[in-house]
């Protein structure tokens, strides 16, 4: 357990670590950013970082409530409308999937396990700050499509289910622009592929998004 005196040198290595990772995973994905290319990056024995981090995962998940923490902070004081609320809210979920392309990555990647496996990987502290780190991030969606039930705008029964399911539905859709090619049969047994604009993808996102609130006209 870190000592008083050990404790800020403990916070400032998960940060620079955190940053590195960071900076790795959205200059090369997540996949090209192995523990290792971390350590080096960081000026750090690979060992130093499993102080601080109990497993690649938790070091994962961190990193995840750093993007989810600056995408909090990024989010506008919502529209008095809720439609032009929750498109904006959409809007900018969409382009800041697509500004970092890694976040896609990383979400995706701790989605893959049910909450309960993903659970055992990490300590109750990180655990902790991703639960706080999710909620702050859906939490503006979710008054948005409260305050369009409340309104009649949107014919929805659980707000706080369909904003859920509104974020799953932006990080899968929008990992159609993190791939940048669609699949198609040009003939019977023969595959080809087509390019997929970021922002064609965005749009449809955003339109598929809006439709899945059930917004009244």
């Amino acid at each position: 357990m870190p000592t008083r005196s050990t404790r800020p040198r403990r916070h400032a290595r998960e940060r620079t670590v955190v940053e590195v990772t960071r900076r790795l995973f959205d200059e090369r994905g997540m996949q090209d950013a192995p523990i290792e290319a971390i350590a080096r990056a960081a000026g750090i024995n690979r060992a130093l970082i499993y102080r601080s981090f109990a497993s690649k995962e938790e070091l994962f998940i961190v990193t995840v409530t750093h993007y989810l923490d600056e995408l909090t902070a990024g989010a506008e004081v919502p529209s008095e409308d809720p439609v032009r609320a929750l498109r904006a809210a959409l809007e900018y979920y969409t382009t800041f999937c697509l500004r970092y392309p890694a976040f896609l990555d990383c979400a995706l990647s701790l989605m893959r396990r049910p909450a309960r496996e993903l659970r055992e990987l990490v300590s109750d502290a990180v655990w902790l700050r991703l639960g706080q780190a999710m909620a702050a991030a859906l939490h503006p969606l979710a008054e948005i499509l409260r305050a369009g039930k409340a309104s009649g705008a949107f014919a929805i029964d659980d707000p706080d289910f369909v904003a859920n399911r509104l974020y799953t539905h932006v990080l899968g859709t929008m990992h159609l622009a993190r791939i940048g090619l669609g699949v198609r049969q040009a003939a019977p047994g023969l595959p080809d592929t087509f390019r997929l604009e970021p922002e064609q993808v965005r749009a449809a996102c955003v339109a598929d998004a809006m439709a899945a609130a059930r917004v009244i006209v």
